[in-house]
């Protein structure tokens, strides 16, 4: 039987450049607004704490760090707590240590399907400013299950990867300036729509239960062998053809967007070149030691060789520092969201 229900779930996904957005929505949003608001900001795993008293401060709603197991409210802010997936599970607040997906925790698309799941066409995702495309997949969702998705302009955003991204995987995005994404939630949020009764996608019902469990082989999807390895733990990663948002996840729960993934090896391959380089240059002063060493105890052969070897390893570093300075960076920025040390709770 078909049931009316208000629009009263919204998701909200920033990362870099995203603190000043989303201060602005929420400057915009009236006390009395009839829908529970949910908050995820790439922030650090030791940063971040401060984060809820700015977001409380920004405007009339009451805004705190989720807590596992409570119950949503209408006109109540919930911000991801540091290092914890946020999601929404059977009308409540849940917090999940599961794996990162596109290499962070908080990730936006955990908390995006699982307000799909949950309140289908009840549900409105924002999309921020940030860089790479967490958000994607869960705008993806967002629309497939009947909810609405609402995408900050890209060129009002000081990065616009992730609007970009969320914009490529949705059909129907309402896309506006951050200045006017209040007015418009205001007004969505009092508009009522009907929800039909149905099968929950087995995919989404699948992945929010492994999350809860921290078990990733619950029910795992249909599922080919993409011939990449997890940048995180090594192992196999699989395709996900869910739709045009597609995604690669690891037995262990791993999940990576196409451009998280590739962001993330191009840091591997860096850091596996820089530790070459100081392979190198151990090895170089090593020899160069063992050349000093020979020649003072009247061995030129045997100086001649540690000498060769300290200069073939001195070539080799310096080919690699110059590779890696011409290597091309994926994105402008790192993701994370553009708080200072002490907004971000860094360092105490």
């Amino acid at each position: 039987m078909t049931a009316t229900y208000g629009r009263d779930i919204v998701t909200v996904a920033a990362s870099a450049g995203g603190l000043e957005p989303l201060r602005t929505l929420l400057a915009g949003l009236p006390a009395d607004l009839p829908a529970s608001v949910l908050i995820v900001l790439h922030i650090p795993a030791t940063g971040g704490r401060t984060l809820p008293r700015i977001l409380d401060r920004a405007g009339v709603l009451p805004a705190a760090a989720a807590v596992d197991g409570e119950q949503l409210q209408a006109g109540r802010v919930y911000v991801a707590p540091p290092d914890l997936h946020l999601l929404v599970v059977d009308g409540l607040v849940r917090t999940s240590r599961g794996p990162r997906q596109n290499g962070v925790r908080p990730s936006a698309d955990p908390l995006f399907r699982s307000a799909a799941l949950y309140g289908g066409p009840r549900t409105t995702g924002v999309v921020l400013s940030g860089t790479l495309d967490d958000g994607a997949l869960g705008a993806a969702a967002v629309e497939q299950c009947g909810g609405y998705v609402i995408v900050q302009d890209p060129d009002d955003a000081a990065y616009d990867s992730m609007p970009r991204c969320a914009l490529a995987t949705t059909r129907h995005s309402e896309i506006q300036p951050a200045g006017k994404i209040a007015r418009l939630l205001n007004r969505l949020t009092r508009e009522e729509v009907e929800v039909s009764p149905g099968e929950p996608p087995a995919a989404l019902e699948a992945e929010v239960r492994a999350l809860l469990a921290g078990d990733p082989q619950i029910a795992p999807p249909p599922r080919d062998y993409s011939g990449f390895t997890c940048p995180e733990c090594g192992g196999p990663l699989y395709h996900v053809p869910e739709h045009s948002a597609d995604s690669y996840d690891c037995l262990v729960g791993h999940r990576w967007s196409p451009e998280a993934l590739l962001e993330e090896q191009t840091s591997t391959v860096e850091r596996a070149m820089w530790l070459a380089v100081r392979s190198l240059d151990e090895r170089r002063r090593l020899t160069g030691r063992l050349a000093e060493v020979a020649r003072s105890r009247g061995r030129p052969l045997s100086a001649a060789h540690f000498r060769a070897a300290s200069e073939e390893a001195a070539l080799a570093a310096d080919a690699i520092r110059g590779a890696t300075s011409k290597m091309t960076p994926v994105t402008e920025e790192p993701v994370a969201g553009q708080l200072t040390p002490g907004e971000a709770g860094i360092g105490g």
